[in-house]
Parts: C-alpha cells; sequence; structure tokens
C-alpha cells in the first residue's frame, strides 16, 4: 500500500486538490481507511475537483457521547461545501462535515478550476489493496436480527482520534496558526492580517473566557437555559426547503421546553442562541440521521429542520470546527409573511429582515 506522507500544513483559505480516485484508492487498508479515518463512497465524486480549506480538522468534538469532550487528531483539513450527501449510508440527512487528510489533497496554486473539474469522477471498480467496491462493503453491514450497521466518520470517530484535555493549550496556539478563526473578510495587507489576528485572539479569549465561567458555576452549558415543562408542545408548520423563517425569542423557545431543554427528544443548545430572531432560508427537512453511537438508522417520529447557515460556530464548545448542522424543531420557527403588492404600484412593500 503506497502512501503519501507529504504533510501539507494546510490553513483555512488554501486551495486544494482532491487526488484521483486511484491515487486515494493506493492510500487506504483493506477497510478503506487511512491512519484509521475512513475514506467514504460519498467522497469518491468529488475526486480531482478543487475546494477551499474551510478550516484545519486538527481538533474535533464527540458529542455522541457522555460526558462531551473534545478529541485529537492531525493532518486532517475539512473543506468548503464538502458534506456526506448519505447516498451510500442509507440516506443519512446530517449532511456532516467530511474529513479530509492531507494524503487525499496536494496544493494547487490558485482557484483557477478547469471545465473538466466540474464534471463529477466516473467511479468504476478498480483493482488493488482497495476498491471502491470495499468502501461500499466496508459502509454497511447487517447484524444478526437483520437490521442494517452503518459505518462512517461520525460513528468511528474515536478510532481515529485520541483523547485531549479541554484545557490543552496546543489546540489554541493551532485555532490561531491554521487561521481557522480568521474572518476571511480583511485584504492580504499588513494592516489586514493584524486585525484578522487581534479579532481571532479575541473571539479566543472570549471562548476561553466562557469555559472558566461555566466550569467554575458548575453548568452543563453555556448559556444557561431553564425548561420547565414536564409535557412539551408539538406545532406543525410542514415547512419545505427554500421558506423563509424566523427563528423565534430565545424565551419562546424556553417556554417549549422541558428540564432537560428539550422538546420531544430534542437539545435546544445554547450554541442555537445567536440565531433567534433571525431571519433564515429552510435548507431541508430531516427524517432519518443515523445514530453515531449504535450505527444504526433512526427514523424520526416528527421531523426535524435544517436552515441554510445554521451550524454550530462552536463558540461555547471549545472552538470545534466540526460545523454541524443545528436541528430545529417547528415551533421553535414561524414563517416569513411574504412581501405585499401595493394596489397602486403592483410593487412589493419590503419588510425588513436578514438571511443567513
Amino acid at each position: 500500500m503506497s502512501r503519501n506522507n507529504e504533510k501539507l500544513k494546510l490553513k483555512a483559505g488554501d486551495w486544494i486538490e482532491v487526488r484521483s480516485r486511484e491515487e486515494i484508492l493506493a492510500t487506504l487498508d483493506e477497510r478503506g481507511r487511512y491512519e484509521n479515518l475512513p475514506f467514504m463512497p460519498e467522497m469518491l465524486e468529488v475526486c480531482g475537483r478543487r475546494f477551499r480549506v474551510a478550516a484545519s480538522a486538527h481538533k474535533t468534538c464527540d458529542p455522541a457521547h457522555n460526558p462531551w469532550t473534545i478529541r485529537r487528531l492531525n493532518n486532517a483539513v475539512h473543506l468548503e461545501d464538502s458534506r456526506c450527501n448519505g447516498d451510500a449510508h442509507g440516506g443519512c440527512q446530517a449532511g456532516c462535515l467530511i474529513f479530509w487528510k492531507e494524503a487525499w489533497l496536494k496544493r494547487v496554486d490558485s482557484d483557477f478550476v478547469r471545465p473538466e473539474q466540474l464534471r463529477p469522477a466516473q467511479t468504476r471498480i478498480g483493482s488493488g489493496f482497495c476498491s471502491v467496491q470495499s468502501l461500499l462493503d466496508a459502509s454497511a453491514r447487517t447484524d444478526r436480527e437483520g437490521g442494517i450497521i452503518y459505518s462512517c466518520q461520525a460513528t468511528q470517530l474515536r478510532d481515529y482520534t485520541s483523547a485531549m484535555s479541554a484545557w490543552n493549550p496546543r489546540q489554541y496556539i493551532q485555532d490561531i496558526a491554521s487561521r481557522n478563526l480568521s474572518t476571511q473578510l480583511a485584504d492580504d495587507t499588513r494592516v489586514g492580517r493584524t486585525l484578522e489576528w487581534l479579532l481571532a485572539v479575541i473571539r479566543l479569549v472570549r471562548s476561553l473566557l466562557i469555559g472558566i465561567f461555566t466550569s467554575r458555576m458548575g453548568w452543563s452549558f453555556y448559556p444557561a437555559l431553564h425548561g420547565s415543562l414536564d409535557k412539551t408542545p408539538v406545532e406543525e408548520l410542514n415547512l419545505q426547503p427554500g421558506e423563509l423563517v424566523e427563528v423565534r425569542r430565545i424565551e419562546e423557545i424556553v417556554s417549549t421546553l422541558n428540564r432537560e431543554n428539550r422538546n420531544r427528544g430534542l437539545l435546544f443548545d445554547g450554541e442555537m442562541t445567536p440565531y433567534c430572531g433571525g431571519i433564515y432560508r429552510v435548507l431541508r427537512r430531516v427524517n432519518r440521521i443515523i445514530n453515531e453511537n449504535t450505527g444504526k438508522m433512526m427514523e424520526m417520529k416528527a421531523p426535524c429542520i435544517v436552515l441554510e447557515g445554521g451550524v454550530c460556530k462552536s463558540d461555547y464548545h471549545r472552538l470545534c470546527p466540526r460545523a454541524i448542522y443545528s436541528y430545529w424543531r417547528e415551533n421553535w420557527l414561524k414563517r416569513v409573511t411574504p412581501p405585499r403588492q401595493t394596489a397602486a404600484s403592483g410593487e412589493p412593500e419590503l419588510e425588513a429582515c436578514h438571511e443567513a
């Protein structure tokens, strides 16, 4: 098995090209893994295409296990607009941000994209130590009861990561050095770079202070929310992709939560509070996701809503770059009334709003 051991030391904003299918298959073992990180069949369709690095994946959260922890991994990144579509995993709708090993990537000098790179790569069964069929076989198996157990980067997270203290200073140095905390908005001048660095440090200090006070106060998470219901309410709006919705105020949402801050089993996490009061577009309805602990598909009794851009920014969870989609109950949202047509001009009356 050939391996590309070059360390690219990629940072957020760098441009890369995903290596060819043949090059990547040559790095994988018989289980379709490189350094225990699964290369999933869904990743094949972007081989040969160019992307910008969204973040260095030098650390990640492990929300599937209790208590919540932060974990370390090496030489991996997340790419912009590179999420799992679930095609090889029973149609899972979680839309997880994919982990990419640097061995599967190569640097490019510019963001110029050749026309042939826009076409999906052809994924035929190959020969060698690992084949496309091997990847498919590793993605799912049948248990003794005849149920399907799925295997993916999310379910196998502890295989390719290692434990790390939440207070390990190395991770925070890497957060700054990797440009994970950069806004990518300033120009590439000395002043622009200095401003980006200062803003990153401010965000880092804010996150650390929140962590310190949360720990000292004995809170399970921040902000401290206090639901009080024994039975949580149900509201169905039948929201569809593309519709505009307004996220309700924090007080309205808390009034729908039980003492564990859940509504029909779904946690309203503190990372969702910055979205309250904002207007966003519905990305999709989520009806089925893979349980990261068991690998089994979970069919939701009531669908959740995913909003465009509505991801966990981890300001209260050690600045994890995983950007997991937040799930919303429909009674935490309300439809935005479309602009009305004026009788005189026939032009729409504009309403003040903003979109993510």
